[in-house]
């Protein structure tokens, strides 16, 4: 929560409409971000959120009364706000979006030029004060202009992903009634992909459910229509489609961390000399793909303000968290759920091996619990009593992101949350699914007491 306006997170804005954000506080941020960022000119889009018009009307009058030349990109994704920024070397850019949070709420997400972050210690704070305190220091008449950027966006792709390198594969997308499928419907036609459409059709109203793949019952279509029929992979996407979330052949979900090694692959067999970011929950995988196929490892807090710092600072090719979230430094460093569908379907198209093979040697390597959570009374107890009890058992303790503790055939990370009094779990194992299982167990059982 924000230090003057509930509605400002560590990353974004983002609350319920219209108790915590609506169009007065989106015009006192359209004014705030003209005085903070200095810019003249900048992009604002919105996702499928019945809001998003009003709000970006809004934003875009304060932009406007800052002397600020609005570029109205229209029902977009958030990377399309990170390329129309970057590409077109505009100063600044507004994704109005919540992601995954249900239907009643919105929420901004901001970048100045280049597409970097603007969040709590790169500027946000400085915004919230300003849309707080509305002493405006930028007075001015801005223009609006209306730019369709699918075309250019589309070309961007496949400029990362060449279709010659892609197979006629078979290939369930389903757009969970987000903005991903007026994306698709764009960049279909350009691929030899045969692809089953899934809930394509943008409706702010969710009616099947909040598009967020990362919850169990939002897989449960897609996974039913991947049995019932023949397909070389799914892929669903969330919301804004800043990340995407695959299916195996056989229906089976696969763990982002998995996901994580897979692209880190894609990336090294073009060209192995280069360096690939990942967070410290899930590591071993990719650190053993990495080292085969040349590359070097870097690791990062989790976070997309941290990663995209770190991947310029040491220019990686490629970053990635279990999460779902992958940037690209083809995408301005910028996290993306198009390119990783692209590289996916050439790594299939390119390898010979189903997605479930290419996918099923990394999970018998390394079994993983996923992340569990787990509601606590409070949060750095909790993490003392679990450092205590394993800190004498000759574990490698590192802190990076939280504590992660390192055995020769096992380890863990355990980390808090930013907003809620919850504490995350990932365990993975040396190819030992059993004792994966039974420290996970043996972990919760010591956070939970």
């Amino acid at each position: 929560m924000g230090k003057y306006l509930p509605a400002f997170k560590a990353y974004d804005v983002r609350g319920i409409v219209p108790g915590e954000l609506n169009a007065d506080l989106a015009y006192r941020i359209g004014r705030a971000y003209a005085d903070a960022v200095g810019a003249n000119t900048v992009c604002v889009g919105y996702d499928i959120r019945l809001s998003g018009p009003e709000l970006c009307e809004a934003l875009s009058k304060g932009l406007n009364d800052g002397g600020v030349d609005v570029i109205e990109l229209g029902m977009v994704g958030t990377e399309m706000v990170y390329f129309a920024t970057a590409n077109y070397g505009y100063d600044g850019g507004v994704m109005i979006t919540a992601s995954h949070n249900p239907k009643d709420y919105n929420g901004l997400k901001m970048v100045r030029a280049e597409s970097r972050p603007i969040s709590g210690d790169t500027g946000l704070n400085d915004i919230e004060k300003r849309a707080f305190e509305q002493n405006w220091e930028r007075t001015g008449s801005g223009n609006r202009i209306h730019k369709d950027v699918y075309a250019d966006f589309v070309q961007h792709l496949l400029g990362i992903v060449d279709p010659q390198d892609l197979k006629p594969l078979k290939v369930l997308c389903d757009a969970g009634n987000g903005a991903s499928g007026v994306a698709l419907d764009v960049l279909l036609p350009h691929l030899p992909l045969e692809v089953t459409k899934r809930l394509f059709e943008p409706d702010g109203n969710f009616p099947n459910g909040v598009p967020n793949p990362i919850l169990e019952e939002q897989r449960e279509g897609t996974i039913a229509d991947l049995q019932a029929s023949t397909h070389d992979f799914g892929v669903a996407w969330d919301g804004d489609y800043d990340r995407c979330f695959f299916f195996d052949e056989h229906g089976n979900f696969i763990e982002g961390y998995y996901i994580v090694g897979l692209l880190a692959q894609a990336v090294l067999l073009a060209n192995k000399d280069q360096k690939i970011v990942y967070d410290p929950r899930l590591t071993w995988n990719t650190l053993d793909i990495v080292e085969k196929l040349g590359g070097t490892a870097v690791i990062c807090k989790s976070g997309h303000a941290f990663i995209k710092e770190k991947m310029r600072a040491v220019d990686a090719t490629y970053g990635g968290e279990m999460s779902a979230h992958h940037y690209f430094k083809d995408h301005w460093y910028c996290d993306s759920g198009m390119i990783p569908f692209l590289l996916v379907a050439k790594l299939v198209s390119q390898s010979g091996r189903s997605l479930g093979d290419l996918v099923g040697e990394m999970i018998r390597n390394y079994p993983c619990s996923g992340e569990v959570n787990s509601v606590v009374a409070d949060v750095p107890t909790v993490l003392e009593r679990v450092e205590a009890h394993y800190s004498s058992q000759g574990g490698d303790i590192v802190r990076i992101d939280g504590l992660s503790i390192e055995f020769p055939t096992w380890r863990f990370n355990l980390r808090g949350s930013n907003t809620e009094p919850v504490i995350r779990l990932n365990v993975e194992t040396r190819g030992d699914h059993p004792l994966m299982e039974a420290k996970t167990k043996e972990l919760l059982d010591l956070i939970r007491a």
